[in-house]
Order: structure tokens, then sequence, then C-alpha cells
């Protein structure tokens, strides 16, 4: 199995020039908003951090591609580095410290480019998570300084601790019934939003996630530490990894029973 350990320090080292410059901007008052076509919200440090570290990646990985959320796709090849300079920008506005830069690389491969490295950054929050493939997640301070991630063993719905983002996606999506079904059936329902209930699914502290409408730069960082900890990220349909358009996480074990609930009409 290749070894992705030079890979991994260095999307560590994008993630702390990304967490620099966006901390830096953090709650400042001047902070420039734009809206972008499909309605959502960017800031000048979405672009900044983006900026930065599709620097970073010419000066040290020139042979590989990059896809950004912000500045779409540049360079061709077997290997891709797939970045979110910041997921959850419309809490990033607003002073709320949920968000995190995803950085992940992603390989050419059977069933097409598959994640192979993932970091999650969230310096609001002070925490990382990061996975290579074939070696295990962890978060940490450092890569000398970690803890690994295992997910939950909790094999029924009853006890489960169910997370997601927001009712109105799966309502517009015609999945509020079977999205509803799936809380009453759970423990425990809270919306941590963006990427962190997949983080706390790797951690074991939730038991499965789901959103119903998600790019390949949402997803690419979340799947593998997912994965890595032992857990199971799919699309809504049931195909392995990030390229459904929509996600579900789970420790493995309640995977089938809560694509059942959500896919119920």
């Amino acid at each position: 199995m290749p070894d992705y350990l030079d890979d991994l320090r260095l999307a560590h080292v994008l993630a702390d020039a990304a967490d620099a410059a966006t901390m830096d901007r953090f709650k400042a008052l001047d902070l420039r908003v734009e809206t972008k076509p499909d309605m959502t919200p960017v800031s000048e440090a979405d672009k900044a951090a983006e900026e930065l570290i599709r620097g970073h990646l010419q000066r040290a990985r020139p042979r590989d591609a990059i896809l950004g959320e912000e500045y779409g796709v540049e360079g061709t090849g077997p290997r891709r580095w797939v970045i979110d300079p910041i997921d959850g920008t419309k809490n990033y506005v607003r002073g709320v410290p949920v968000w995190a830069t995803l950085i992940s690389l992603m390989e050419a491969g059977e069933g097409g480019y598959q994640p192979v490295v993932g970091v999650v950054s969230a310096p609001a929050l002070g925490r990382r998570w990061w996975a290579a493939k074939g070696s295990g997640a962890f978060t940490g301070r450092s890569l000398s300084s970690a803890s690994r991630l295992r997910v939950s063993d909790v094999g029924g719905l009853q006890d489960a601790s169910f997370a997601y983002s927001s009712l109105s996606g799966w309502e517009e999506r015609g999945r509020l019934d079977g999205f509803l079904d799936l809380t009453r059936a759970c423990w425990r329902t809270r919306a941590y939003g963006d990427f962190w209930p997949y983080m706390l699914v790797a951690e074991g502290a939730v038991d499965i996630c789901a959103e119903p409408e998600l790019s390949l730069w949402d997803m690419a960082a979340t799947a593998i530490v997912v994965t890595e900890a032992g857990g199971r990220f799919t699309g809504l349909d049931g195909a392995p990894g990030p390229h459904s358009g929509n996600a579900a996480a789970s420790n493995g074990l309640l995977h089938d029973e809560m694509l059942a609930h959500l896919n119920r009409q």
C-alpha cells in the first residue's frame, strides 16, 4: 500500500497556513462578504485561504491537480487536491466558531477519484482531525501529539445519537418524512451542522449523520476520516465515498437502517 505520510504532513502545513489566515479575519468588523450565483455567501477569508493553499501546492506539488470551492479545477492527472477553504461560511461571517478548512488528496482509481488523505481543521474550536489511507484516523494538535479515532459500537437506533445540519434541505427535496421518522427512532438528535457531525461520528461521540445536498469539497476530507476511524461513508443511495451529491455517515452498524429511513417516501 502506498505511504501517504509526506502528503499528510503537507496537508497539515496547508492547514496551519489556512488557520492563520482565517483566524486573522474571524469576527473582523470590516470583513467583506459577497453573494455567489448560487446565493450562498463567500467572504474575503474564503478566497484568501484558498489562494494561499493553492500557492503552497503549486510550489510543493506542481504536478498535482487542484479543485477548490472558490476557484474551480486547475490541472489534470491521477492526483487531485480538493479544498474547501471555509466549510461553514455562514457561521464564519456571523462569528459562530463552528467552521473548518477541509483539505483532501484524492487519487484516481477504480470507481473514479477516491480520498487518500484528509485534514479537517477547526481553529476557532481548537480542534483538528486527519486520516491517511490505511493508517487510521486521529485528532490532536499535531502529528506527534494525537489520539486515534474510533467509531462507536452502538448497535440500535433506539440508543443512537443522530446529527444533522437543518430541516429545510430535507423538506426541499421531498425527504422530510423519512428524516423525521429517523429522528423519532433515535435516542437523541442534534443539529451540529457542516463538518462537525462527521468528526463526531469518527470520534464515537455521535453514531449517525446525514445531509441531503453536498459538494465533493464538503465530503472528500470528512469521508476518509470517518472510514479510517472504522465507520462507513456513503451517499443516500448507498454508494461508497463522496460522489453522490449527499452524504450519510455512521459507525457502520446502523448504516443500512439509517438509509432505509431516509429513503422512505
